[in-house]
């Protein structure tokens, strides 16, 4: 064991001897950290928190009580092999979020980037591939090897089914049932799932340029409004700017689909 002497930990807790815990990291009462587990400087773990196992936490991350990480993968194919999971820094875990090990089938580890917000109630599935600075909010639920982009926001009740993959700087309308890819900046709502818009309130607030809101509203129209085949529209939205990194972003994420993307 190893414990940083800027460590608080509160004698409730109980701490496996193979853990490695920075500086200034509180762990709060009733909180269990399991084997394999390391801990970056500044993280906090309020009360009850379950850190089950291998598991590796990076800097300034804030677990609110009941938050359930690192747990086995709820997958029949899970034999008990080795897995992991990494989380990056300053991301916040709210009540009562549970996320899993990934599976010795998925290809590697359940990741977490930065800066990422999980309200109460949220479930991060076996082998999910989660980048920097997305919301998922209450009671979000990802099925196993789901991939969320950067800036991606997901509201509430909002379920993906597994193998999915949610673009960057796209919007989940709250009590969305995904079924299919959603394409970078795209809102989809609704029972069943449509694509409604572009997140053109989200791309504002994170400094795009109004010409590059209006080339990715003109791709919308091609994709979602003009009854074209993906294979229609793509060279269409190709041939509005050679060199725009935000319709280079829409295509890459529609391109890139397996399962296909939602319309």
């Amino acid at each position: 064991m190893s414990i940083d002497s800027s460590a608080s930990i509160d004698p409730t807790a109980r701490i496996e001897e193979d853990v490695e815990i920075g500086a200034d990291v509180i762990v709060g009462p009733w909180s269990i950290i399991g084997p394999n587990v390391s801990i970056g400087a500044g993280t906090i773990l309020r009360s009850h928190v379950v850190i089950q196992s291998n598991t590796r936490i990076g800097t300034g991350n804030l677990f609110f009580q009941f938050a359930s990480i690192g747990e086995d993968p709820q997958d029949k194919k899970y034999q008990g092999e080795e897995t992991w999971l990494e989380i990056g820094d300053d991301n916040i875990f709210r009540e009562g979020v549970t996320v899993h090990r990934g599976t010795g089938a998925g290809g590697g580890p359940t990741s977490i980037g930065s800066r990422n917000l999980l309200m109460a109630y949220a479930h991060v599935a076996h082998d999910c591939k989660l980048g920097d600075d997305i919301v998922c909010a209450n009671n979000v639920g990802l099925c196993g090897h789901v991939t969320i982009d950067d800036f991606a926001l997901l509201g509430g009740y909002a379920g993906v089914q597994q193998f999915l993959r949610i673009g960057a700087h796209s919007m989940v309308g709250g009590m969305t049932h995904v079924v299919n890819d959603v394409p970078a900046f795209v809102i989809v709502s609704g029972q069943p799932a449509l694509a409604r818009s572009i997140n053109s309130i989200g791309m504002k607030r994170r400094g795009f340029e109004r010409e590059d809101i209006e080339l990715v509203k003109k791709a919308f129209k091609i994709l979602h409004l003009r009854n074209l085949t993906v294979q229609e529209a793509v060279p269409q939205i190709k041939a509005l700017s050679e060199d725009s990194a935000v319709l280079k972003t829409l295509i890459e994420s529609v391109e890139s689909s397996c399962k296909g993307v939602h319309r």
